[in-house]
């Protein structure tokens, strides 16, 4: 699993996710579902979280505790391999996480792919209540201020449905992301403190 498999996959609408056993398999799910940033749910109680700078965020500054701390669980489909394939990809800047921090320590946060204007949600963590949402929140709003047009989270679940996930075909996923692709947006490879 190179960095260019990586991203040729992608940009064809596959992602990669490890067996127990550590295999590698490719999905391509039918229907996909994705986050429309024009339709994103974020409740009056997150809000306020965010408003009151209940944590700290930053971008790019922890890639590999955040990922680290993604696979940190009972089940978990990001194997060591993964991790090593996704911090190169972070490293020549195409990955990227954001970070929640609560008195200088790590309490939640999110990572993904970016490319033109689609960013692909991988996974996200949480040791404080909300910590994950207010990196969720602070990630829709800077995809919008980048000019995205494709928040990709690949399955949907209670927890991506209660942001505003929905399902499309196939055939429409790849005509989104075929779209997002041509899109001159950057994500911004950028370190520290972000409002």
């Amino acid at each position: 699993m190179t960095v260019d498999v990586l991203l040729m996959a992608y940009e064809r609408g596959f992602f990669p996710m490890a067996e127990e056993d550590g295999e590698i398999l490719w999905h391509r799910p039918d229907p996909r579902s994705i986050i429309p940033l024009d339709a994103v749910t974020i409740s009056t109680s997150l809000r306020k979280v965010v408003q009151r700078k209940t944590f700290s965020m930053t971008v790019n500054s922890a890639f590999r505790d955040v990922i680290t701390a993604c696979a940190d669980r009972p089940v978990t489909w990001i194997s060591p391999d993964i991790i090593d394939a996704y911090v190169e990809l972070h490293e020549l800047g195409f990955a990227h996480s954001v970070e929640a921090w609560h008195q200088q320590e790590l309490v939640g946060g999110l990572y993904g792919v970016a490319l033109g204007g689609a960013f692909f949600g991988e996974s996200m963590f949480s040791r404080r209540p909300n910590a994950s949402k207010a990196a969720f929140a602070w990630l829709v709003q800077h995809l919008r201020a980048q000019n995205f047009t494709l928040l990709d989270t690949q399955y949907i679940n209670d927890f991506t449905a209660s942001l505003g996930a929905v399902e499309v075909p196939d055939q429409q996923y790849q005509q989104l992301l075929s779209l997002a692709l041509e899109a001159p947006c950057t994500f911004v490879n950028m370190e520290g403190e972000v409002s």
